[in-house]
């Protein structure tokens, strides 16, 4: 359920169909492996069984026999160029640490080679019959073991880049102070401390990654891949395997979903080596073990939070210390980190002394990459748990502590400043945040202060009401760049080029939604294409909750000029000066007489009848600033004191995202994100054995909410005006997954008084939690 407050516009903010919908219902759109290409070949990968080890030597000479292999492709037979997986803007923060293939295995699911083979029967038994052998290497598996004095160097490689200090297996670093932190402390009247730990977990998209390579009839590269960065791609691919970007082109058709596990370049390096190598088209799809075991999970975090506070509750000191897992590559690494402190810290910016310090730190475990929340996630588990404590430890109402301490309108912090994704040096203003309201309505849903009061009882099972607060971005500042192509059709129908990828967002949608109302159209009549490197302008992709901002104000720059053009025109037809007219409902029409003319009679006319022109404009947008979305969270929640179940019976999101576009899909992007909150909080978490091998490596095995688990979620929208943002829009899409691990968290404690600070909460850590309370 969505409550909508505010006003909409004529198709900004309404529920429109959207663009893609009748044909993803009748299952018409063509998802990566869908077109059929025949004499693919079919690409798999040999993956090590090791977690730490040197490849002394390869034999392929029996996997080349079998059958219909028509190619091989290991560390022996291809250039050593290092790079990055992770598809970010230019210059790519992550460090250089990745080759194609490598003498050395870093984890058990790192590659080792490739087979291309006629049929994917004869591709499995040639990797089977590949002769590998192993040095068998020391590894470390916890940040704790790779940080220890002697550990083994898990990239002593000397061609690397970017690693921070690669002796001590740190891939990076960051130390932000802020003020005097001592005496901060030292004036504080209450101080609070704690600890909390979120474990690699999945992203589950329900299409795996896949990628089709082929050549086009002038014999460029063409890379048909389910991907979140397009044009990422094209470059990384460039680099790895020298060829022109020019020749090069990338297409991503229909994705079964991402969030943020999209954001690498994974299978396009290997699939396109393989194509170049034999000349045929190759087609790749991975398996749900290989997604779980080899492609990328959330970073695993360790976030230590200290708070000191005035007797009054003003926040007063606050040092973050954050250590995360990276895995055995620092894709994303520094950059995770960086948000830890830098989409967190600013919530409460009434503290005049911060530190901000950590370490992403590499170890013998599967890769850790972007990921929905990207570094907030891990942050608000630890701060939001920490600002109840203290709520407690002050006698206050932790809402009440929320509504003292928050950011708002026309407030900055230091750390927008000294700390981000972006580039440094500017100190954001705060333009709109509506979150005292989003605190207040959805304590009202939730019944916050009798449930507080008057905790429920019902024989084993305890209930319990907890909140949390958190905030996100709207792109990355300085760093992200979209631009979008408008051209008008001589029937007055428009054409809209994009390079944002629609991840299942409906961000086709939206963006059509944008361009529509600066041109007095219907949505109907703006045609969308997204995502071709070859046809439409570039786009940094889809992630940092970028695309409803920097994407959307790409279109409007280029709707507003495409609409100062169809004024030009139709002032020759109506002989009237431009000022005088005013673009609506498909017309143009003259203030002081009334006449009007049609887009269709100026597409006409502009195409085939006098000073012809293609109306259209290309218009590109540069992300200045980063508006943060906020959201107010709320969930009831009952334990089973006997048997340590948790069960989340009702959730309440309240967001402010500026004006919401499109509300059913933004209520959407928040009820799918609480879920994936959900999931974190009670039941995901990839285990692995005592030699690093994933043992949970299928859905049977690795738990994500299903239908059953899912609980009554509100959601609300509570607009504010970002007036940076197309028609005051900021982002929606991650900022849902921050708030449901805390406000569980705190929900339980106040069901049945135990602290949970590591997750998932699994009925085990609950009933232990309780047993060692005396619950």
């Amino acid at each position: 359920m969505a409550v909508i407050l505010g006003r909409a516009r004529a198709v900004v903010g309404q529920n429109v169909p959207k663009v893609d919908g009748i044909p993803l219902a009748t299952g018409q759109p063509k998802f990566t492996l869908d077109l059929d290409f025949p004499g693919a070949l079919v690409g798999k990968i040999l993956y090590s069984p090791h977690a730490h080890a040197e490849i002394l030597a390869i034999d392929t000479s029996e996997a080349e026999r079998v059958p219909g292999v028509a190619c091989i492709l290991h560390y022996g037979n291809v250039p050593r160029v290092p790079y990055t997986t992770a598809g970010q803007g230019w210059p790519e923060p992550s460090p250089y640490d990745t080759v194609l293939f490598d003498r050395k295995v870093r984890y058990v699911g790192d590659r080792v080679a490739a087979v291309a083979a006629e049929t994917e029967e004869a591709a499995l038994e040639a990797l089977q019959k590949i002769r590998v052998e192993y040095r068998i290497l020391p590894a470390v598996f916890t940040i704790d073991e790779a940080l220890a004095p002697g550990a083994p160097i898990i990239h002593d490689e000397p061609d690397a880049q970017g690693i921070y200090d690669p002796q001590r297996n740190i891939a990076a670093a960051v130390d932000i102070p802020i003020g005097d932190l001592a005496r901060g402390f030292a004036e504080s009247d209450v101080i609070v401390e704690e600890t909390c730990e979120i474990p690699y977990s999945q992203h589950c998209a329900l299409e795996p990654h896949c990628v089709l390579a082929y050549f086009d009839e002038d014999g460029r590269l063409v890379l048909r891949t389910s991907t979140q960065v397009p044009f990422h791609v094209r470059r990384i691919v460039s680099r790895v395997l020298g060829i022109p970007l020019s020749r090069i082109r990338v297409v991503k058709p229909r994705i079964g979903g991402g969030f943020g596990s999209k954001q690498e370049v994974i299978l396009e390096p290997v699939a396109a080596a393989l194509a170049l190598r034999t000349g045929r088209p190759v087609r790749m799809a991975l398996t749900r073990e290989e997604v779980l075991v080899s492609t990328r999970t959330r970073h695993p975090y360790r976030v230590r939070v200290k708070l000191g506070a005035k007797r009054d509750g003003t926040l007063h000191a606050l040092e973050m210390e954050a250590l995360g897992n990276t895995g055995a590559y620092g894709a994303h690494a520094g950059t995770v980190l960086y948000n830890v402190g830098s989409k967190s810290l600013p919530l409460y910016n009434k503290a005049r002394h911060l530190r901000f310090h950590g370490k992403a730190v590499y170890t013998n475990l599967p890769v850790a990459g972007a990921y929905r929340g990207y570094g907030a996630t891990q942050a608000f588990f630890a701060l939001e748990v920490a600002m109840d404590e203290l709520a407690e430890k002050l006698g206050m109402d932790p809402l009440e502590l929320r509504l003292k301490n928050h950011i708002r309108e026309g407030e900055s912090s230091p750390i927008f400043e000294k700390l981000g994704e972006g580039r440094e040096g500017k100190a954001q203003i705060i333009r709109s945040c509506k979150l005292a309201e989003a605190l207040r309505i959805g304590a009202e849903r939730i019944g916050w202060y009798e449930k507080r009061r008057n905790p429920r009882r019902e024989g084993p099972w305890a209930y319990g009401v907890g909140l949390a607060c958190a905030m996100q971005g709207s792109g990355i500042t300085g760093i992200d760049m979209a631009a979008a192509t408008l051209l008008m059709n001589e029937d007055g129908s428009f054409r809209l080029l994009v390079g944002a990828t629609d991840l299942g967002t409906g961000s086709d949608t939206v963006l059509a939604q944008i361009a529509a109302e600066a041109l007095g159209v219907p949505v109907e009549k703006v045609l969308v294409y997204s995502s071709d490197t070859d046809f439409t302008p570039f786009d940094t992709g889809a992630y940092a909750s970028s695309t409803t901002y920097v994407s959307g104000n790409a279109v409007l720059r280029a709707a507003e000029e495409v609409k100062r053009q169809i004024l030009e025109v139709a002032a020759e037809m109506l002989e009237e000066p431009v000022e005088g007219l005013v673009l609506e409902r498909e017309r143009v029409v003259s203030r002081r007489t009334g006449r009007s003319v049609s887009l269709a009679e100026v597409g006409h006319r502009a195409t085939y009848v006098a000073n012809q022109r293609q109306i259209g404009a290309t218009a590109s947008f540069a992300c200045p600033e980063s508006p943060p979305p906020f959201a107010a969270f709320f969930c009831e929640v009952a334990v089973d004191t006997e048997t340590g179940v948790v069960r989340v019976e009702r959730f309440v999101v309240v967001a402010d995202c500026g004006q919401p576009i499109h509300p059913k899909l933004a209520e959407g992007q928040l009820e799918g994100a609480v879920v994936q909150g959900i999931g974190h909080a009670l039941y995901e978490e990839l285990l692995f054995s005592e030699r690093g091998s994933c043992v949970n490596r299928s859905f049977f095995d690795y738990r994500i909410p299903t239908a059953l688990d899912v609980p009554e979620i509100e959601a609300i929208l509570v607009p504010s005006e970002e007036p940076t943002g197309p028609f005051g829009a900021k982002s929606i899409a991650e900022v849902g997954i921050n708030g449901p691990l805390p406000a569980i968290s705190n929900a339980i404690y106040h069901a049945v008084g135990v602290r949970l600070t590591r997750a998932p909460f699994t009925p085990e850590r609950v009933l232990a939690a309780l047993k060692a309370k005396g619950r």
